[in-house]
């Protein structure tokens, strides 16, 4: 199925590995230009290599999406190479896991004012382009969390999602979020589980009913379909992509 996403600009946050950048090759792949920001050069350049292989235009820059400085320069920038934007990708976490100033602080700063700097940044073009925004949240905010500042704030995504999908509709910007359940891949949090902690992982593991983890790539797939015109008439919607763990 051809989803229309072919000549489109898609930014993601913090697309260099996980599930912003299977995001971000989904899109690549249906032939989108996409630009993806990090942390680290290696990681920018690792992505770049990835996503260049389907042979559309790749943009990547390093940014704190902490940063609200930051944030507002690389949308700006990936607007400019690009010539405009037609989604936004607000991926990235802080992971403030502790239940302290820290933990809320982080969560704060990337998970939830992170989104509303890069979606005020990058809303001029959306308008312009009548594009969508997508926001990355969790089946963490839907129930309750053993995180708890973590499932706060992705709770306090998903509402802002709502919020945002009303006010924007004038302007014809959807907006919409996916929660996803445990994604394990190469490096991440569930990988690093599975010797850390083992009866964590297994423990989770037995509450997912189709008995695995999911995949990245099983977020990106839904990922450029709600970017895409496809999903023209989709806009405020969560959507659960979890195997059922969330049952």
């Amino acid at each position: 199925m051809d989803l229309g996403l072919k000549g489109k600009n898609i930014i993601v946050t913090g697309g260099t590995r996980g599930i912003g950048l299977s995001i971000a090759d989904a899109c690549a792949a249906e032939g989108a230009a996409v630009s993806v920001c990090g942390r680290s050069e290696e990681s920018l350049k690792k992505a770049e290599a990835f996503l260049s292989r389907h042979g559309g235009k790749v943009h990547t820059a390093p940014c704190d999406v902490a940063d609200a400085d930051a944030v507002a320069g690389y949308i700006a920038a990936a607007a400019e190479t690009f010539g405009g934007i037609d989604g936004l990708v607000n991926n990235p976490s802080g992971f403030g896991a502790s239940d302290d100033e820290d933990g809320w602080k982080k969560s704060m700063d990337v998970d939830l004012m992170g989104v509303v700097r890069a979606t005020w940044a990058a809303y001029p073009h959306l308008v312009a382009s009548q594009g969508a925004v997508l926001t990355i949240s969790s089946i963490s905010g839907i129930g309750a969390s053993g995180s708890i500042p973590y499932g706060a704030v992705k709770a306090a995504v998903i509402q802002l999602t709502q919020s945002h999908a009303q006010k924007f509709a004038a302007d014809r910007v959807r907006v919409n979020c996916i929660a996803p359940g445990s994604i394990e891949f190469p490096g991440g949090s569930w990988e690093r589980r599975k010797t850390e902690e083992p009866e964590k992982y297994t423990s989770t593991l037995a509450k997912i009913p189709f008995d695995r983890y999911g995949t990245p790539e099983e977020i990106g797939t839904v990922a450029a379909f709600l970017l895409s015109p496809a999903a023209r008439w989709v806009t405020g919607q969560t959507i659960a992509v979890d195997g059922g763990q969330n049952l």
